[in-house]
């Protein structure tokens, strides 16, 4: 028997032992691609099992056994950690910062700018209909506006907050081979 047909045989019976013998916040389907793994790596190295079905058996509980420990192993976070440094001191008050200096940079520019912005950033979350009608302004002219609204802004902007760092290493020059 070749082994895309072993393959083929033994799907059915992976698929039912995997979903019997699954540990509790594992997924079955994750506990067949390990099997399939193993049976490759298996084949691999010393050829098809001599019992496929048996093994097959053996190795789905065995697996599922050093799922259920690795699981039990595993620290579950009250909060997440990207949440927690998203709550830390510093970045609050940098955040308000920010807020601040884009709250004040919105008073400063021309025409209705300020109270098109207003009216987007409300917490009401108004639509275009009603934004155009407490503005004065037609619904199909409010695009316009706010993309020249944001414009002025970006550019207001570009000089009083400084562009995020880059990541990651920084080649610097390096002087010519003398």
């Amino acid at each position: 028997m070749n082994t895309s047909d072993l393959l083929l045989e033994l799907r059915p019976l992976l698929r039912a032992e995997a979903a019997a013998e699954a540990p509790a916040g594992v997924e079955p389907a994750d506990l067949e691609q390990d099997v399939w793994l193993r049976l490759l790596e298996r084949i691999h190295a010393a050829g098809p099992p001599p019992a496929p079905a048996d093994w097959l058996r053996r190795t789905v509980r065995g697996e599922a056994r050093r799922l259920r420990r690795t699981t039990r192993a595993e620290t579950s976070y009250e909060a997440e950690p990207a949440a927690a440094v998203e709550a830390c001191p510093e970045r609050l008050a940098l955040r308000a910062e920010h807020h601040r200096t884009v709250r004040d940079a919105v008073r400063r520019l021309p025409g209705r700018c300020p109270e098109l912005l207003a009216a987007l950033l409300s917490r009401q979350d108004l639509t275009y209909r009603e934004i155009a009608g407490e503005l004065g302004i037609s619904q199909g002219s409010l695009g316009p506006e706010r993309s020249r609204c944001l414009g002025c802004l970006r550019r207001i902007l570009a000089a009083e907050v400084a562009a995020p760092d880059r990541r990651g290493k920084v080649r610097r020059k390096q002087p010519a081979d003398r």
